[in-house]
């Protein structure tokens, strides 16, 4: 027997996805606002480390601007731009540098065509405009009682299914910035051993959001899935 959606008992792999979120990124915002007080020894603010990095890497083609926002730190490979945010541009501390370095990673892997981040660039118009139509087809195909409904709700199933599988490809895209990010500042001698291990804790907080939102989102797709069966019982 089927039960309306707010009924339903699935709510609750929704509630553990959002509890996951919110636990990831609150340990992320406490990380980082701790080591962001912690003053790097050589005062290089995350701009100069970005740029310093870039250059000992021979990319001379990626600009390093200013973005307003709090930890909205991005890398564009479309414009080949490097943005920090307001915590990172011109702030000195071990975070700001490494979240810098991060960033610095991905400009990194763009350069050299590292394969999981052009995978993840093929997938973005198709996540997108999976992600626009997902639940616009599934609550219809819920709700209707008729022949279509059960090809609507499976075709929002696949379109929702590339959402998840663009955080899925994130993930390795993510942790191997991270992984050269560490790594560079190490061996440049822009943070001290034992900065680059508190950078480390930045980091590692950072990439357990990315895997608590491809958490949230299996456990979406599994609860969807669990109410098309039960709709087609």
């Amino acid at each position: 027997m089927y039960y309306p959606m707010y009924f339903d008992t699935t709510y609750i792999l929704v509630l553990i996805g959002v509890f996951i979120c919110m636990a990831a990124s609150a340990k992320m915002n406490a990380t980082f606002n701790h080591y962001s007080r912690v003053r790097s020894h050589s005062g290089m603010t995350g701009r100069e480390a970005a740029e310093r990095i870039l250059l000992q890497s021979g990319i001379r083609d990626v600009r390093v601007e200013h973005i307003s926002g709090n930890l909205t730190d991005h890398y564009d490979p479309r414009s080949k731009t490097l943005r920090l945010s307001d915590a990172t541009y011109n702030s000195n501390s071990v975070a700001a540098i490494g979240v810098a370095a991060h960033e610095c990673g991905h400009a990194i892997q763009h350069e050299t065509g590292y394969v999981p981040l052009v995978v993840r660039g093929s997938l973005v118009p198709v996540a997108n405009f999976g992600g626009s139509i997902a639940w616009p087809l599934i609550l219809i195909g819920l709700i209707m009682n008729s022949n279509m409904s059960a090809l609507l709700l499976n075709l929002g199933i696949l379109a929702f299914s590339f959402a998840v599988l663009f955080q899925i490809v994130t993930l390795p895209v993510e942790f191997n910035a991270s992984s050269r990010a560490l790594k560079i500042l190490g061996n440049s001698g822009i943070l001290y051993e034992d900065e680059v291990r508190d950078t480390k804790k930045v980091l590692t907080a950072a990439a357990l959001t990315y895997v608590a939102g491809a958490a949230s989102s299996i456990l979406q797709l599994m609860r969807i899935i669990l109410l098309a069966n039960r709709r087609n019982d």
